[in-house]
């Protein structure tokens, strides 16, 4: 079927029926097609796509679908082709009964974006009915009396067709008393009146008998057909006559049951049983029937059922009066139902997007609905309002269309759905109103990055801790939702050059918690920090960085160093003289420990001694000091063990061991030292001998040394005055004069406070000798420690000088 044509025409050539909708939900004016009513399924209607201007793919794409607008669905849309089809046959008088249009109202909406327009239907009236008689056979009585020309209601029929469809005129058989004639009411229904043609003689025929047939205008025409007995009755002067030919009265739609309509009066003038009047309905409506009732003795008119404006607005009642001989007359009651507010607005929703991205920008469309009042004037004019909501509002797209639409940019972190309600209200005394309420989820987008609970996170790791071991967890919070807010935590890698500090921990991806790799050495690595990246699932994926660092807890797993003496000698050599006081600095142990903290803390003591009273160790300085003057009775020869040991958990330690010769000079140095402590009971004697044996040992070795020396500095004399003789004169050089040379012997390694001291060489002598002096320091006793290698001669030993007084002319004439 082609689509009626709108009464104003459109400039130019008309490319579609209506305008397509922007994003905002704009409408066009309503498109009107036509269709037979019961028409078959599948029977074409209207080409949306052609009216629209847009392809089937387009349609397709856009999900172009079609939503009615009550809850039956009569009409189905085609996505392929475009074309508006009959999905169930659609009967007229039972959809919209005696009015006239029929109208099938409903929607084409589109997404992608979301447009609608409106349009309707309008049901064609077939001629599928047939004029019926409520009554198959009518009876009247007429007195012989009645006069030709006098006529007579008829009861109607019914046809439920409209238009040239519907009853349009009366017929009867042929008979010689009557005719009929056919009349129209103001609601354009037809009855028929019978009129008397020629006066009856009940002495003569007592009753007529012929048909009354009611035909519509359909093609081909129906018809119905009813038998009339006209009874002629005996002669009764006066017919009633009502008080008024036309009765009006107006009820309200909203009155109870029983309520009295109007109240019907007709009079005759007869006596007796000719003069008592009956009230009836006429039945020339099966509605009217329904809707009121008639008191026959007093006219009330009350009603049968409530009256609803909504469904008919008037009703026309024909009553008749009948007295006691048979005589009758009629009159017509017009009721009109007057409206009330017994109406609330109705809220249809044609769309709705259930969920909405939080990205949708303002007005951005998220319902189309209609509101609809079946009351009339104020009471069916509306407003609608959205209550409680700020982020959304409601835009009039039409007379009842609205559009509900975003009015700001949402954030589903801070409400992740919306209860929306609609509420339309009317203006009647007193107005009424609905409330729909609509349930709106926000989709998530990924648009927050995750956020780490710390900036920077300090964890701790024993040193030497196995591989494996959990340091503690990593946090990290992403206010998203589903995969937007699944966070992954990574590493991130170091520059090129540094320090691989990511090759020592780990971090679990999924859980965040930190593990070691391998065990570190905190003498190695002590501490280090490393950059953690923790990124969402997103598309694209959002990160941060916080920064780990890890602090390696010292662990006792270094022993002391000894510095001094140094671990290659067996035994370090010092000399102590005999008239050394108490508080003597013998020598001072030095150990250094790789840990920190509490394990490098070293304290020192005296393990083992061979005269355990004589020596003193401090605690925390490592100076081996005489705990009392020296005597002739202390052994020349003393061994003395130190041990150095650190405050770990367990401890550590190391042990240092002094050999330490008591001398009454330093010329017998070497003798001393040169001999176990074991060997000090020897006899006096024998040490006697044997020293004699070493000077005259000496003193022969010495001589072939000055020998050797005279004849190498002659060679050399004779060499050096040849080479003068070929060369110029030298430059001259500056030479410091002096008869004595200062030696400094300051500490190397580890020991310190430094010694110097003051060593004076005679000149002129055949034998040099050097004398210790005083050393140079700020206090009698100083703090000098000296050691002696074990491949070091003894007289190289530097001689602590606390009594400097007591040996400044002592000498000592090395063993040349």
């Amino acid at each position: 079927m082609k689509p009626r044509k709108s009464e104003e025409q459109l400039p130019g050539r008309a490319v579609a029926l209506l305008l397509v909708l922007c994003v905002s939900g704009m409408r066009a004016e309503t498109t009107r097609y036509s269709v037979p009513e019961e028409a078959e399924r599948g029977s074409f209607v209207a080409n949306i796509a052609k009216d629209l201007g847009l392809t089937g793919e387009e349609l397709l794409a856009r999900r172009a679908r079609v939503v009615p607008e009550g809850e039956k669905q009569y009409l189905q849309l085609n996505q392929h082709t475009g074309d508006l089809v009959v999905r169930e046959q659609m009967d007229r008088e039972e959809l919209c009964g005696q009015s006239e249009p029929c109208l099938v109202r409903f929607e084409v909406l589109l997404e992608s974006p979301l447009q609608s327009f409106r349009a309707e239907v309008r049901l064609i009236d077939i001629n599928d009915h047939a004029p019926v008689f409520l009554n198959k056979e009518i009876i009247l009585k007429m007195p012989e009396s009645a006069m030709p020309g006098t006529r007579f209601l008829l009861e109607s029929a019914h046809d439920p067709d409209v238009g040239n469809n519907s009853l349009q005129h009366y017929s009867i058989s042929s008979n010689e008393y009557f005719h009929v004639y056919t009349q129209r009411r103001n609601d354009g229904g037809r009855y028929a009146e019978l009129v008397l043609d020629r006066a009856l003689d009940r002495e003569q025929q007592a009753e007529v008998a012929f048909s009354i047939t009611a035909v519509d205008g359909g093609n081909p025409p129906r018809s119905g057909t009813a038998s009339i007995r006209v009874v002629v009755l005996d002669i009764n002067d006066n017919s009633p006559v009502f008080t008024q030919t036309l009765y009006k009265v107006s009820v309200t739609e909203n009155s109870s049951e029983d309520t009295i309509v109007v109240v019907v009066s007709a009079s005759d003038l007869d006596e007796g049983t000719n003069g008592e009047i009956v009230y009836s309905i006429f039945q020339n409506s099966e509605e009217n029937l329904q809707t009121f009732k008639i008191n026959p003795e007093t006219g009330q008119i009350r009603l049968k059922k409530p009256l609803d404006y909504e469904e008919k607005k008037t009703y026309e009642i024909d009553v008749q009066a009948t007295d006691g001989g048979g005589l009758s007359t009629h009159s017509n009651v017009e009721v009109q139902v007057k409206d009330v507010n017994d109406n609330a607005p109705e809220v249809i929703i044609t769309s709705l997007t259930s969920t909405l991205s939080e990205a949708a920008p303002p007005d951005t469309v998220v319902a189309l609905f209609n509101v609809r009042d079946r009351d009339s004037g104020d009471n069916g004019r509306t407003t609608c309002e959205l209550t409680g909501e700020q982020s959304f509002r409601i835009t009039l797209l039409a007379a009842d269309a609205y559009a509900l639409v975003t009015s700001e940019t949402l954030d589903r972190e801070q409400v992740e759905e919306y209860n929306l309600t609609v509420r339309a209200r009317d203006e009647g005394s007193p107005a009424l109103s609905t409330s729909k309420m609509l349930l709106v989820r926000l989709l998530d987008v990924n648009d927050n990055a995750p956020t780490f609970t710390q900036a920077i996170y300090t964890m701790v790791m024993s040193e030497n801790e196995p591989a494996g071991r959990s340091l503690g967890r990593l946090s990290a919070t992403d206010p998203d939702a589903g995969e937007n807010a699944r966070v992954r935590y990574s590493l991130v890698p170091p520059p090129t050059g540094t320090l691989a500090a990511a090759s020592f921990v780990s971090v679990d991806a999924e859980s965040g918690t930190v593990r070691t790799l391998r065990p570190l050495d905190y003498e190695k690595v002590p501490a280090f920090e490393v950059t953690v990246t923790a990124a969402d699932g997103g598309s694209p994926p959002l990160s941060a960085q916080a920064v780990l660092r890890i602090l390696v807890r010292d662990e006792n797993d270094n022993a002391p160093v000894l510095l001094h003496p140094g671990p290659e000698s067996s035994a370090a050599g010092e000399l102590v003289p005999r008239w050394a006081p108490s508080g003597y600095l013998v020598a001072k142990v030095v150990a250094v420990d790789a840990d920190t903290g509490q394990n490098a803390w070293l304290s020192y003591e005296l393990a083992k001694a061979t005269e355990p009273g004589l020596f003193r160790v401090g605690l925390h300085s490592g100076e081996v000091r005489t705990a009392r003057a020296v005597t002739e009775r202390d052994a020349a020869r003393q061994r003395l063990i130190v041990l150095v040991r650190d405050r770990g958990r367990p401890p550590r330690s190391a042990t240092a061991t002094l050999a330490v010769a008591l001398v009454d000079d330093f010329s017998d140095a070497f003798h001393q030292l040169g001999h176990d402590p074991a060997g000090g009971q020897q006899p006096q004697g024998a040490e006697e001998e044997m020293l004699t044996t070493y000077l005259i040992a000496s003193l022969c070795c010495v001589s072939s040394l000055f020998l050797l020396s005279i004849l190498v500095l002659t060679a050399n004399t004779l060499c050096r005055a040849r080479v003068r003789a070929e060369l110029p004169p030298p430059s001259p050089s500056c030479y410091a004069d002096g008869d004595g040379a200062s030696v400094g012997v300051g500490s190397t390694g580890t020991l310190s406070p430094a010694y110097r001291y003051e060593m004076c060489l005679t000149s002129g002598s055949g034998r040099s000798e050097f004398q210790f002096l005083r050393p140079i320091l700020p206090s009698l006793h100083s703090n000098a420690e000296a050691g002696l290698d074990k491949d070091q001669e003894p007289l190289r030993h530097s001689q602590p000088a606390c009594d400097r007084e007591a040996q400044a002319g002592s000498t000592v004439t090395p063993p040349f």
